[in-house]
């Protein structure tokens, strides 16, 4: 069956979501103010650009993944971006159209292509053993080249990675293991026609090396976006946002919002099977993305971003997501804020508490301090004025005093997640930057932002003029001068 093309209208194909075609290759680019000396390293982040236009049905999840990345050295700074050249992506550009919707709906079973565009690596980034990896939670991921940026290709650790690979792994800097899970919405292998985990686990040493997998056993699939962990646990969420192959192959919307079910938080030892989780009960709720999570005597203490409910809006392959079903996260009741989960190991009891009352998302640390007790955390603060999912500010909470602080980034001018750059000589843990790409719907044009961590309410540092525009993305990774002198 060949698709016949029709225009999709959507709010994720309009404005700063738009995509942006060609790769583009920049230098010596201007700079307003001044970039450290001592900022040495390079800054990508992804997101969903489709590389055609859109058929049927789309979801600003759904797109080609693109990479943008800023390498910074000596006070200056160029600028590259490079598509993700997953299988899906090779396949559309040899036909020169799309091929498949670029939605999150009914499997195109019909399609003769495959019921799917599949692995994107549009989701986030992430650096562990000497590799860059693009990153999106349905497969695997893929090696990136640095600093071109071009796509080595799927790394599946030669072998040994046995299920998908979630978009937010975590990178335990003192002991250098990457900590990651998978989820199997459909409970099939699909490649082997058998049956598979909802869940499953796995630990990477510092060496690369995959040394621990189990599988979680959990009741019905569910969309499981992101995870925490401490020195010694690993924290999953059940959450009740599942999927239904059967509501699928009705031709009907997989996913479903059932808050009957609950919310779960399940407590592993870092390198125990899957049958030894503990499950702790809370109010439902759905958390896209985790700040931190930390031990605290006989507690565990998770900070997250919590939604009253999610809705994907619909999902299907024939019609666009609708503007309603994204507004919840600026304006309502639902909309992610800061909260915390304390999980006592003695009692079996949960508090819980709500930081802030800012609607914010895309949650970030200092990289060393994952899984580590942190003061600092920084968000992405949603706009009021706008109806969809646009970042005016950013956030720095003091999770110690409770001051928190606040960097607007101008009138009409938004953000995204604010990803921390250490000072390699700095004693404080606020000392150094934050970097994030900014749109300004003033002049159409995006720029990439310096803020200094420690003072959050002046200008920013740097402003480096990018000679394209950056469409709004996901997640990003810093890839220090060191790791680039000794990448793979």
């Amino acid at each position: 069956m060949v698709m016949a093309a029709e225009r999709i209208n959507s709010p994720f194909l309009e404005g700063n979501f738009a995509p942006v075609r060609e790769e583009v290759t920049a230098e010596d680019l201007t700079v307003a103010g001044e970039l450290p000396k001592e900022l040495n390293g390079m800054y990508v982040r992804t997101g969903s650009n489709p590389q055609f236009d859109v058929i049927k049905g789309y979801h600003w999840f759904g797109g080609d993944g693109m990479l943008h990345g800023v390498r910074v050295k000596d006070g200056q700074a160029s600028y590259r971006n490079r598509f993700v050249q997953t299988e899906a992506y090779k396949k559309e550009n040899a036909a020169g159209r799309a091929l498949w919707a670029s939605s999150l709906g009914a499997p195109e079973f019909d399609n003769p292509h495959g019921p799917g565009r599949g692995n994107t690596g549009n989701t986030a980034m992430v650096w562990h053993d000497g590799r860059l990896l693009a990153l999106w939670e349905g497969g695997d991921p893929h090696q990136i080249a640095t600093p071109g940026l071009e796509t080595v290709g799927p790394y599946n650790y030669c072998g040994q990675l046995l299920h998908a690979f979630t978009a937010h792994p975590k990178v335990d800097n003192e002991t250098g293991e990457m900590v990651f899970f998978g989820y199997n919405m459909m409970g099939m292998d699909m490649a082997r026609g058998q049956k598979a985990p909802f869940l499953s686990y796995s630990v990477a040493a510092k060496s690369g090396e995959i040394v621990h997998t189990t599988p979680i056993e959990l009741p019905v699939g569910v969309m499981m976006h992101d995870f925490a962990i401490t020195s010694n646990y690993s924290i999953f969420m059940n959450l009740p946002y599942t999927f239904s192959l059967e509501r699928a192959m009705k031709g009907e919307q997989p996913f479903a919002w059932e808050p009957e079910r609950g919310a779960h938080f399940g407590l592993l030892k870092r390198h125990a099977p899957g049958e030894q989780v503990r499950w702790f009960d809370a109010d439902p709720c759905y958390v896209f993305h985790t700040l931190n999570a930390f031990e605290d005597g006989d507690e565990v203490v998770l900070d997250a971003c919590k939604m009253g409910k999610v809705d994907l809006g619909p999902l299907d392959s024939t019609t666009a997501p609708k503007l309603e079903a994204m507004e919840g996260l600026a304006k309502s009741d639902s909309s992610p804020r800061l909260n915390r989960w304390r999980f006592n190991l003695a009692t079996g009891g949960v508090k819980e508490e709500q930081i802030d009352d800012a609607v914010s998302d895309f949650p970030r640390v200092a990289d060393k301090l994952v899984g580590k007790k942190a003061r600092y955390g920084y968000t992405a603060r949603f706009a009021r004025e706008s109806e969809m999912p646009e970042s005016d500010a950013v956030i720095k909470y003091d999770l110690q005093t409770g001051r928190n602080s606040t960097h607007y980034h101008g009138a009409r001018r938004y953000g995204g997640e604010p990803v921390f750059v250490a000072r390699e000589s700095a004693v404080r843990e606020d000392d150094g930057w934050l970097v994030t790409y900014v749109y300004d719907a003033n002049t159409g044009g995006s720029e990439f932002v310096v803020i200094a961590a420690d003072a959050l309410d002046a200008k920013p540092v740097a402003r480096v003029m990018l000679p394209q525009r950056v469409p709004y993305g996901f997640h990003g990774a810093w890839v220090t001068s060191e790791q680039l002198a000794n990448a793979r």
